[in-house]
């Protein structure tokens, strides 16, 4: 039987995977650049939900106030003549020369301030598109080498950074949670928060910790060679599912961004069932766990 995707499967898609350019670290773009509308309209016409995008995946780095603006004003419009919503954006902190060496996390403490403003004006971008999650993937975060950067110091910079954050949401009124994206590594040698669990213990540092949660995503918990499924279960047991990213992994190598469910398809279905056992139960009015985030996925 085909089973046929509507919005009401909530299932959104990231303007960086659809508009993916085929570019890799050994050469260049092999299709050309994908426009927001053309990306929106596309999405609309195959039952999805929403639109999810980092802040240059939308306007480029540097670009004039007009062009963002006028980006911003488009893909509103293509929102609304579709019916697709933008449940998620997140923050560019990575593909920039400026952060080499993280944004957060970075040594030079003049990084850290244009990494926090960039993140504040997101937010502000955030509220005005109606998203309720604000997603932290910390790709520059980390270090090759252990001798090159204090751990320590590294995480505190990092606890005051998601502190200031959840200040500036709670000050402005704005309806957003965060959600910490681990990954292992690459780019990075080693990158901050690796794994769900580092990641959840990290948030039980901060000073609005009920503000942040995880968006797990399925290949970088199997580039650690971690059980994914069960990772997730611990994520909702503690309430901090906020959002959830699906792909596909074949076991621990560099991150292969599958299709879901290539790579590991027992793994997917046991996700799948408990996803699926969670939204029955909750659906009914039994709520077997703290559920965190269930709306999102």
């Amino acid at each position: 039987m085909a089973i046929t995707p509507t919005p009401a499967d909530k299932f959104s898609f990231g303007l960086w995977t659809i508009g993916y350019n085929g570019a890799d670290p050994f050469g260049g773009p092999t299709r050309p650049p994908l426009d927001v509308v053309d990306a929106v309209e596309n999405l609309a016409k195959i039952g999805a939900y929403g639109l999810t995008f980092h802040d240059n995946d939308l306007f480029p780095f540097g670009c004039t106030e007009e062009k963002r603006q006028s980006q911003i004003d488009r893909v509103k419009q293509a929102c609304a003549d579709t019916g697709l919503i933008i449940p998620m954006i997140t923050t560019n902190l990575f593909s920039e020369p400026v952060f080499k060496d993280g944004g957060f996390t970075s040594n030079d403490r003049s990084v850290r301030r244009f990494a926090l403003r960039k993140v504040l004006r997101n937010l502000d971008l955030a509220a005005e598109l109606g998203a309720k999650t604000f997603v932290m993937w910390g790709g520059r975060e980390g270090a090759e080498y252990d001798s090159a950067k204090d751990i320590r110091s590294a995480l505190s910079r990092y606890r005051e950074a998601v502190n200031l954050l959840g200040d500036y949401v709670t000050d402005k009124g704005y309806d957003i949670r965060f959600a910490i994206e681990p990954k292992p590594n690459e780019p990075r040698g080693d990158i901050l928060l690796p794994t769900i669990g580092h990641a959840m213990a990290f948030i039980t540092t901060l000073e609005r910790p009920e503000l942040v949660g995880v968006n797990p995503e399925v290949g970088h918990e199997q580039m650690a060679g971690l059980n994914f499924a069960a990772g997730i279960a611990q994520a909702l047991y503690q309430g901090k599912l906020f959002h959830i990213d699906l792909n596909g992994q074949r076991g621990i190598k560099y991150d292969q961004d599958l299709v879901f469910g290539h790579g590991d398809l027992h793994n997917a279905f046991a996700l799948v069932d408990l996803l699926a056992d969670v939204k029955v139960l909750t659906a009914k009015g039994i709520t077997p766990i703290a559920l965190g985030g269930a709306d999102q996925w």
